[in-house]
């Protein structure tokens, strides 16, 4: 077990952790929300330090998914058990939706992990799989060694964390995919057990910290497919965010809690590509369904294919120096 930071005593051996929006208030021997943060003895322990679920992998930086962040390049990724939120279409419930013990674990230290990055010729750390935030001493602290060993830091995160951890992360953080899960609090709560502005304010903190970050939305059919919030979230984006952050539209699967719910129609999350397009977003992409082209970036402005990409196989790179090779024009992003 290993002392968790953000958390007050209250006197009474009960604790608050301050580490997400949920604050909870933790009695004795009880564990927090996420089912692995506990009081121990008026402390607050994480119980998933050291403790990878299942083991390191190694993804392609397109799996995370990243677009206009080294392209074509490998990440060992990783995570813990536990979450903060309660997602009723978690693909990745037989992990995110335990406690400690409850799954398959095995023993790395932060060192251990940035060695096997060396080791297996990745560019990045993915802190990813379930929610970076249950284990952000963890994260910390491989991501502090990480920096020293010139290799980049990825959160991949649903951005329900409070501002001050976020702001300690961020120092160590190179890039950042948010899972926006929808556009209103009925949804935030009814689906996922949280609520909505959290997630807006990390959005808002990492354009300020100037992190490159861009956006995953799970488009579920009669849930949070309505074309009106969709524009909605698209011009809420634009407005505060910027028209160049990546926003990718990907293709619900009937999982967990949500096995009655058909899988997204391909013409719906076209259709959402259209109206995030007519926005004025730039760069807009489609998942987990086979739609080629619409993995693709292209030049905003001579709108010459800049990066090809079939599933997470990147097959062309045509930008120089961060710019289209063809027009010169400024690419958003982080590029080798």
């Amino acid at each position: 077990m290993h002392e968790a930071l953000y958390y007050d005593s209250k006197g009474d051996g009960t604790i608050q952790c301050t580490l997400c929006p949920r604050n909870c208030n933790i009695g004795v021997d009880k564990l927090g929300f996420c089912g692995v943060r506990k009081n121990v003895d008026g402390k607050l322990v994480s119980l998933v330090y050291g403790r990878v679920a299942g083991d390191l992998a190694v993804d392609p930086i397109e799996k995370k998914p990243l677009f206009h962040f080294l392209p074509g390049s490998s990440v060992l990724s990783f995570g813990t058990v536990g979450c903060n939120l309660h997602c009723k279409h978690c693909q990745n419930w037989n992990t995110s939706q335990v406690q400690a013990g409850q799954f398959f674990e095995k023993d790395f230290s932060p060192e251990e992990i940035v060695k096997a990055a060396k080791d297996r010729g990745c560019d990045s750390i993915a802190y990813t799989y379930n929610e970076p935030t249950v284990f952000f001493e963890y994260m910390l602290e491989t991501a502090k060694l990480a920096k020293e060993a010139g290799l980049k830091n990825i959160m991949v995160s649903n951005g329900f964390i409070n501002e001050k951890p976020l702001k300690e992360i961020c120092q160590y953080l190179d890039s950042v995919n948010i899972d926006l899960k929808g556009f209103t609090n009925p949804f935030y709560g009814r689906i996922t057990g949280g609520w909505l502005e959290p997630v807006l304010d990390t959005l808002k903190f990492l354009k300020k910290e100037k992190i490159w970050f861009e956006i995953t939305n799970l488009v579920i059919p009669t849930l949070n497919d309505d074309p009106e919030l969709v524009k909605k979230m698209c011009s809420w984006i634009k407005d505060e965010l910027g028209i160049d952050i990546p926003l990718h539209l990907t293709a619900f699967h009937p999982d967990f809690e949500l096995g009655n719910v058909p899988p997204t129609p391909v013409a719906t999350l076209l259709n959402a590509y259209e109206i995030a397009k007519g926005v004025g977003l730039k760069f807009v992409f489609v998942g987990n369904i086979m739609a080629r082209g619409y993995e693709n970036t292209l030049c905003p402005e001579c709108d010459a294919l800049l990066i090809e990409r079939l599933g997470f196989n990147v097959l062309k790179i045509d930008i120089v120096n961060g710019k289209c090779k063809s027009c010169g024009c400024k690419i958003p992003g982080v590029f080798k």
